[in-house]
């Protein structure tokens, strides 16, 4: 189906791997349009609970956009190059009614590095790393960076680590909150699949909720936070979830929720 990734639907479970392993899972054209494809048909397919995003190989999630392809001396190909190709896949992701979980085999820089960033959960190998050394080539960060890291880590440290382009080890990101986990390269599939496997089989809708609410918090009022917080509970007692979940209570059992 695609050229440059690799969809995979396993137990309700998406696996998304960027598989361009000979340029460290770089975007051209070609995998950025794949990707923002396989997202919407992700966000539209009802058999989708979790979505695992990850990069091919061990070395690298992603190195971000491919230098070799990006040529010319025109400067509004890079601001095309952001509304045309990364920004969708970043909204994309941030409006997707499933958890995504970043597992972060390697590497993530420039545009790479805020893909892990824009996910839900990103669990992390003890090689990996994050990079954003736009300043390096005398770039300012892009792809919604400047939005998810000072939210994470404050602006004064943000402002340290994308002006000084320096790389954060696993460890510093897991410290600095950037990261949810850390694992030995051994058992970062099984942490990975354990994460994914609890999502699959939580209450999808109200997931989907808490990710809206959640972000859409992160900018609001106390007061317009209180008000979206009882309309998207309305919207969850209605779902049939709840109703499971309530029952399962009741009857001292475990719930078992369908995403319905």
């Amino acid at each position: 189906m695609y050229k440059t990734i690799l969809f995979e639907l396993t137990d309700q479970i998406l696996t998304v791997t960027l598989h361009r392993p000979e340029v460290y899972n770089a975007f051209d054209d070609e995998m950025s349009f794949e990707l923002q494809d396989a997202l919407k048909k992700a966000a539209r397919d009802e058999q989708v609970r979790v979505v695992v995003l990850t990069g091919a190989g061990d070395k690298a999630f992603s190195s971000g956009q491919d230098l070799n392809a990006d040529r010319g001396d025109d400067p509004k190909r890079f601001s095309d190059s952001l509304h045309r190709r990364y920004n969708p896949i970043i909204r994309a992701i941030c409006a997707m009614p499933r958890p995504v979980i970043c597992r972060l085999n390697g590497v993530a820089a420039g545009a790479g590095c805020s893909l892990a960033l824009a996910c839900d959960v990103i669990i992390a190998a003890e090689s990996a790393s994050l990079a954003l050394g736009f300043i390096n080539i005398g770039l300012v960060p892009d792809s919604g960076a400047t939005y998810f890291l000072p939210r994470a880590v404050g602006y004064h440290k943000a402002f340290e680590l994308v002006s000084r382009g320096g790389r954060i080890s696993a460890t510093e990101a897991l410290q600095l909150g950037l990261v949810n986990r850390v694992e030995k390269a051994a058992d970062l599939d099984a942490a990975v699949q354990g994460e994914a496997s609890y999502y699959a089989g939580a209450p999808t809708r109200a997931v989907a909720l808490i990710k809206k609410m959640l972000r859409k918090g992160a900018t609001e009022s106390l007061d317009a936070a209180l008000a979206y917080e009882a309309y998207c509970q309305q919207i969850a007692g209605g779902t049939a979830d709840h109703k499971e979940g309530r029952d399962a209570f009741l009857e001292k059992r475990k719930a078992i929720f369908r995403g319905r």
